[in-house]
């Protein structure tokens, strides 16, 4: 396949209008005039983006663990422009993780977004900043049962989000950090707290501001000490509803380009109308894109997909394009190791491409060099 006419997003983080030439499932360096061709004239041409935190859509939860709720997940991720994906876990009984983690392995990505990890969110959170976790099924960082659900997972964990101030958390960081991210989530860690976790090899947090301690001017907290940590990279929810758009400018000017990363939280009511859902085994209510537990009033994920947050915060928080198309797809592919592959339009790569016209309406998604068609959108 050729693509003409497109305005390209290149790894300098600018458009250009080049050809791009896809050989097979890779973009390559140049192809014969008569392949087919694609004019995608007054497009951009975005690399596909990658959810790294995320827990379902199209009424699946990605802890319903059947091949079947993976499938429908990856095609609504599909149709959206996200061709990447790393679902998140929640904090579930050790028995349920494993049927997900095993189910994951034997996933075969045939049609979608690809599986490329799970995000493992629980069950090692705080009680007290528990949000819309199960606190039934919370409990103290196990090396033990990690490793079980690591091994049954085929070593798909890409992330392992854990509160630090919980006991043998340290310790826990300290083991698994050379192998896996891990972000510091749900937690009442102060500053100290978590500069000693980041010490220990901690890199990442999750859903910044959101079941965490403010920013304080005497006690600056978790996210202080993300700001204090070059190499640590913070989620971003962009939906309109967890951060206020003037936050949201403010944590790009404080943490940089390079160091946000967009995701959705997106639950299975995602592309659906309002009413009653679950995440977790909790029943979630849905209005007006702002899903929360009927019981707690807490937020419960968002109902807004990573394309859709791309597109608030261009056009409604005022984030470059470019910067918001870094932070929802090159900044995760790098974070959780798949960038050689994925995360830009480069040849060697995987041609995971997304087509947008000036709106950022997706018009075209392209997964592994082959136009995806699918009626879920």
């Amino acid at each position: 396949m050729r693509i003409i006419n497109a305005k390209v997003y290149g790894e300098d983080g600018t458009f250009q209008n080049k050809e791009i030439f896809i050989d097979k499932d890779r973009i390559t360096d140049n192809l014969t005039s008569d392949d087919e061709c694609l004019d995608a004239t007054g497009l951009y041409a975005i690399p596909g983006l990658t959810d790294l935190h995320f827990h379902g859509c199209a009424g699946y939860d990605f802890c319903d663990g059947t091949h079947e709720a993976f499938e429908a997940i990856a095609n609504y991720e599909a149709a959206n422009g996200i061709t990447t994906i790393c679902p998140a876990t929640m904090s579930l009984p050790e028995e349920i993780l494993s049927v997900i983690c095993e189910n994951a392995a034997t996933y075969e990505s045939k049609s979608g977004a690809l599986l490329i990890g799970i995000n493992m969110e629980g069950p090692y959170l705080s009680v007290a900043k528990k949000g819309a976790q199960n606190e039934a099924y919370l409990r103290k960082p196990d090396l033990a049962m990690y490793s079980r659900l690591n091994e049954l997972s085929g070593n798909l964990i890409k992330i392992v989000d854990i509160a630090p101030e919980e006991e043998g958390a340290l310790e826990f960081i300290s083991t698994i950090s050379n192998d896996k991210v891990v972000s510091i989530a749900h937690t009442t860690a102060d500053y100290t707290t978590s500069m000693e976790a980041f010490h220990r090899g901690a890199s990442h947090v999750t859903h910044l501001y959101n079941a965490m301690l403010p920013l304080g001017h005497r006690e600056p907290g978790l996210i202080g000490a993300a700001f204090d940590t070059p190499e640590c990279k913070v989620e971003l929810i962009c939906d309109g509803i967890h951060i206020h758009p003037s936050v949201v400018r403010a944590t790009f000017q404080l943490f940089g380009k390079d160091r946000v990363i967009l995701i959705s939280d997106s639950m299975m009511a995602t592309g659906l109308p309002n009413g009653i859902y679950s995440l977790g085994g909790q029943e979630v209510q849905v209005l007006d894109k702002k899903a929360t537990l009927t019981e707690s009033g807490a937020i419960a994920g968002s109902a807004t997909n990573l394309m859709e947050c791309l597109q608030i915060a261009v056009k409604v928080m005022g984030i470059p394009l470019e910067v918001a198309i870094q932070s929802a797809a090159v900044n995760p592919a790098k974070e959780i190791g798949i960038y050689s592959d994925f995360g830009s339009i480069t040849a060697g790569k995987v041609a995971n491409i997304v087509l947008l016209d000036q709106d950022l309406n997706v018009k075209a998604v392209i997964i592994k060099g082959k136009v995806f068609n699918h009626s879920d959108k």
